[in-house]
């Protein structure tokens, strides 16, 4: 049995018996006595108040009055709750043991049917944001941060921006956004909103000081909007390619989702096995490496300074191995 099914299974016994023995429990769930008093610490340290006496009298017990109940949720909602993907953020952000106490209660106080489909999602479905070959950041202030953000306290920190210079600054944090496996911290300056990388932050330290949110901020909103400002104050060009049809496929994971997603294509009136794609790219130099990877399989047929670049990349790389 998954342990979080049995867990669930424990609960649901002594709520509907009050008191059990470890070997009754364990006949229940067919585990041994020690596993039931494994799982009985688990749960206490999760937030379920339970505990055990041994002796002739003793067993294991919720405390009087302890029930879970939840009402009203459909199939879909049941199995949506369990497909959050949030066990790993939720640990960096310190909440790990919360959201698993959540998770259990809410197992514990479904209906059967409900609670068998909410189980068996987690066993069908993970969700992994990072991309690949895209280990974790280090993140050593996070949890700080996140004490911050819940109690509306002023950070004191000093941050390496990208140009690998070190400034100081005080800064009152809004929220946090786990964006692509990366943390990001909003913050308020100098009356001003901020996004800090949080993996860059070098020293943290939470201030006594409290501060008032500014009235109406929605984080959610601020993001996209900041996200939408981004990417349209990146530089790019359009590109017209030909490339063999059964290199879409990777030209689609070169160049990336956001870029390929308004990408348009048509048959190469010049060659039936190649497809002309157009599409927009952010630079000529990363335009140039990232369809390196393509080697043949690609030509640039426009604009002439993308083509005359990738040209005297290959005639460097030739007389390199050459020589």
């Amino acid at each position: 049995m998954m342990r979080a099914s049995r867990l669930v299974n424990l609960l649901l016994l002594l709520q509907t018996r009050g008191q059990m023995t470890a070997t009754e429990l364990s006949e229940h769930l067919e585990v041994s006595p020690r596993t039931v008093y494994r799982d009985v610490e688990a749960l206490s340290e999760a937030g379920v108040p339970i505990y055990a006496e041994r002796g002739p009298h003793g067993g294991v017990r919720l405390v009087d009055g302890y029930r879970t109940r939840l009402t009203g949720l459909t199939e879909a909602e049941a199995e949506a709750l369990f497909l959050s993907g949030l066990p790993g953020p939720a640990a960096a952000l310190g909440l790990g043991t919360v959201v698993a106490a959540a998770r259990l209660k809410v197992l514990a106080a479904l209906p059967p049917d409900l609670r068998t489909r909410a189980s068996r999602i987690t066993q069908r479905f993970h969700l992994d944001a990072p991309g690949w070959f895209h280990p974790s950041e280090d993140v050593p202030h996070l949890e700080a941060l996140t004490r911050a953000v819940w109690d509306s306290r002023v950070v004191e920190m000093r941050y390496e921006r990208s140009d690998r210079t070190v400034v100081e600054r005080r800064v009152e944090p809004l929220g946090l956004v786990l964006k692509g496996g990366v943390w990001y911290a909003v913050a308020q300056t100098d009356a001003q909103l901020r996004t800090y990388r949080v993996s860059r932050i070098i020293a943290a330290t939470v201030a006594d000081e409290r501060f008032e949110r500014p009235e109406g901020f929605d984080l959610a909103t601020y993001w996209t909007e900041s996200i939408a400002a981004y990417e349209q104050s990146i530089p790019s060009f359009d590109v017209l390619l030909s490339v063999e049809r059964r290199r879409l496929g990777f030209l689609a994971e070169v160049v990336g989702e956001p870029c390929w997603s308004t990408a348009t294509q048509a048959p190469d009136p010049l060659d039936e096995d190649h497809v002309r794609v157009e599409l927009r790219l952010e630079s000529i130099d990363d335009a140039r490496i990232d369809l390196a990877q393509l080697g043949p399989a690609v030509e640039v047929l426009e604009p002439t300074e993308l083509r005359a670049a990738i040209i005297d990349s290959a005639r460097r790389v030739l007389a390199r191995y050459e020589a």
